[in-house]
């Protein structure tokens, strides 16, 4: 008796040791509760409707009315708690006063039901059978992450049903009751099995959630000295760049200095034990504030957040290295060494994340270089220092540009007439100094020094003047730089470039990038609607790769756009780069713009944009940029032939 005492609470309670169990069975039921509500109250809705002609109200309208109150404050409190993640205490608490309710409604719905036996036929006798069973069934299915309250449901449901009609005397009700109670008994057997493959499955998930942790905890540390890793270092300094709010953040890169020889000597052991030694020590310096990660070899970082002045930074760095002079005394032998730390410091001389470690570590060489074993900061003096080390800024500072740049034209050409519509002029450089340099490293560097201007106007007047000599109907498509439509003095010179030309400012388009125009949008849209003016052509260069919203280009003047060849490339064999071209190709239609396609190189890339609408297109597929010589070859060809480069 003892033990059918147990196992029948130990079936009705709910186990309180596995505490990811627990949440998950309160994540799931929380969702359930609802549709098991809604079994109850649609089915006792029904049996009450059932008996209203029959029996008094307070049976077929007051009772259900307090049922479904009942079970609707219920269903609201669980559904407020579906998106919260309760404790495992406040969880076991709350299923466990879930089967305490499961008793008191399951008890409440049967004497309820049964209730109504005396009142009517033998007809609505059996909807009562049905209702009692039909609720209970459907209420243990939405149990089955609960099995102790379905096994109490089922319990209060099938005694009292099995007591009531074996009382009443009809072999027909009683006959039910116990088919009735096989059938809870097959669905309890299916709820245990369920609950345990629920169970199992919880338990793999907080086994692979572990595992996960551990081995994102292990991929973020280092195994030998158990600080940051390079990886996790830079994760940390994104999230304190990110958290800065243009407080000081300072990047200390700290090298060992007398480590290799140490290496060399003792061996590997050793050195091992020396870079724990060493990590051990720079953490105990590091500070509340600070945060010391091993980037490799005998090289470690430190992250200083809302950091004190140069001075107490400076500092800091000296200490660091006197500390590190201090001997080491490790189990195999003393040894000494010395460590030299470069500081950089966000914001006063760094943009971003790399350029904050690259200038700390720059700061390093250079202090290496001529106070070895102290600490040094990275200063406005170097970043005059970098520049000046920069032979290709240096040369092209000196460079006579009229004479060294030249300019090349790539055909765009209709892909339904195959007639060339235009030439994008293209910039080359060819350095007496350093032979041909690509566009794609001196344009970024005549920018940066304040030369793209210059660059801008040599180019200008010589694509303007080759096309002087085309055809009036071909046009010419020239790339401008944030610098060239920056300020009024800049459009004003490239204006009076174009009304000296003699060319008609329609055949002219405009390039310009969404990076160019995001840079100052209000400048870009004056200066943009001046070229207008004039009867120029604007083109969105680079269309979808950059930042700017739909709005604000429809604010623009434009009249084309051109779609990045990283959209291009396979189109063919890409579903997704497919998909991006059909719908910026729809948006320059609906748009009422041009849109002109850069970078096709294959037939299949061709046949594509053909079936998807593409008109005008760029690419090698064609021809490569050619020089003005070679144009006069491609005017008269109305079917063009690719010509390879």
């Amino acid at each position: 008796m003892k033990s059918v005492y147990s196992l029948l609470k130990r079936l009705v309670t709910v186990p309180a040791g596995n505490a990811d169990l627990l949440k998950a069975q309160f994540e799931v039921f929380s969702s359930q509760v609802p549709l098991m509500y809604s079994i109850v109250l649609i089915n006792a809705w029904a049996l009450a409707i059932t008996f209203t002609p029959e029996a008094p109200a307070w049976l077929t309208f007051w009772i259900p009315s307090v049922i479904t109150l009942i079970c609707c404050v219920r269903t609201a409190a669980w559904w407020r708690s579906r998106r919260s993640s309760p404790t495992a205490e406040a969880a076991h608490k709350a299923l466990t006063r879930t089967n305490q309710f499961s008793f008191i409604l399951t008890a409440g719905l049967a004497v309820w039901a049964l209730s109504l036996y005396p009142y009517g036929d033998a007809y609505m006798h059996g909807n009562i059978a049905f209702f009692v069973g039909i609720t209970g069934l459907g209420v243990i299915i939405c149990l089955q992450q609960l099995p102790s309250a379905a096994f109490i449901v089922a319990i209060v449901i099938n005694t009292l049903f099995v007591l009531y009609f074996s009382i009443a005397g009809i072999p027909y009700f009683f006959g039910m009751a116990v088919n009735l109670v096989l059938v809870s008994a097959a669905m309890l057997l299916i709820v245990t099995v369920q609950y345990r493959h629920f169970a199992a499955a919880v338990g793999a998930r907080t086994k692979l959630e572990l595992a996960n942790r551990e081995n994102a905890r292990i991929a973020n540390l280092d195994s030998l000295t158990g600080l940051a890793n390079r990886r996790q270092f830079f994760t940390q300094l994104e999230e304190a760049f990110a958290e800065s709010e243009g407080k000081r953040l300072a990047v200390g890169v700290i090298d060992l200095d007398g480590f290799k020889p140490v290496n060399d000597l003792y061996g590997h052991t050793v050195g091992d034990a020396l870079l724990y030694e060493v990590g051990q020590r720079l953490s105990g310096l590091a500070g509340s504030n600070g945060q010391i990660s091993r980037l490799g070899g005998d090289e470690f970082a430190l992250t200083v957040t809302d950091c004190p002045d140069d001075a107490e930074l400076l500092a800091l760095g000296e200490e660091i290295c006197t500390a590190l002079r201090a001997p080491f005394v490790l189990a195999e032998a003393t040894v000494q060494i010395s460590g030299s730390v470069g500081f950089s410091v966000y914001p006063q001389l760094a943009d971003d994340v790399h350029q904050l470690y690259e200038r700390a570590d720059y700061a390093l060489y250079q202090g290496k270089r001529s106070n070895r074993g102290h600490a040094l900061l990275f200063t406005s003096e170097h970043v005059a220092a970098i520049e000046q080390n920069q032979q290709l800024e240096q040369v092209l500072s000196r460079a006579d540009l009229d004479a060294e740049l030249t300019v090349l034209f790539q055909p765009i050409i209709d892909i339904q007439t195959g007639r060339t519509m235009a030439f994008e002029a293209l910039a080359r450089w060819n350095s007496p100094v350093l032979g041909s340099v690509s566009p794609a490293l001196f344009i970024p560097v005549a920018e940066r020094i304040g030369l793209i201007g210059d660059l801008t106007c040599v180019l200008l007047r010589k694509a303007l003047a080759a096309a002087c000599r085309w055809p009036d109907n071909v046009g010419l498509s020239f790339n401008l730089s944030t610098h060239d439509i920056s300020s009024p003095d800049s459009v004003a010179t490239i204006a009076s470039i174009i009304l000296s030309s003699g060319i008609d400012p329609r055949r002219l388009d405009l390039e310009i990038t969404e990076t160019a125009m995001m840079y100052d949008f209000s400048q870009a849209k004056a200066s943009i609607e001046v070229f207008k003016i004039l009867g120029c052509g604007i083109a969105l260069d680079d269309f979808g790769t950059g930042y700017s919203s739909l709005s604000q280009l429809h604010a623009l003047p434009l009249t084309k756009i051109k779609i990045d060849r990283s959209f291009v490339s396979g189109l063919h064999q890409n579903p997704a780069s497919y998909k991006i071209v059909k719908s910026l190709l729809a948006l320059s239609s609906d748009m009422g713009l041009g849109c002109v396609i850069e970078g096709v190189e294959t037939g299949e890339e061709l046949d594509a944009l053909k079936k998807l609408g593409g008109v005008l297109v760029q690419g090698y597929f064609y021809s490569p940029p050619v020089a003005e010589t070679e144009i006069a070859g491609f005017l008269p060809v109305r079917n063009p032939v690719r010509m390879t480069g």
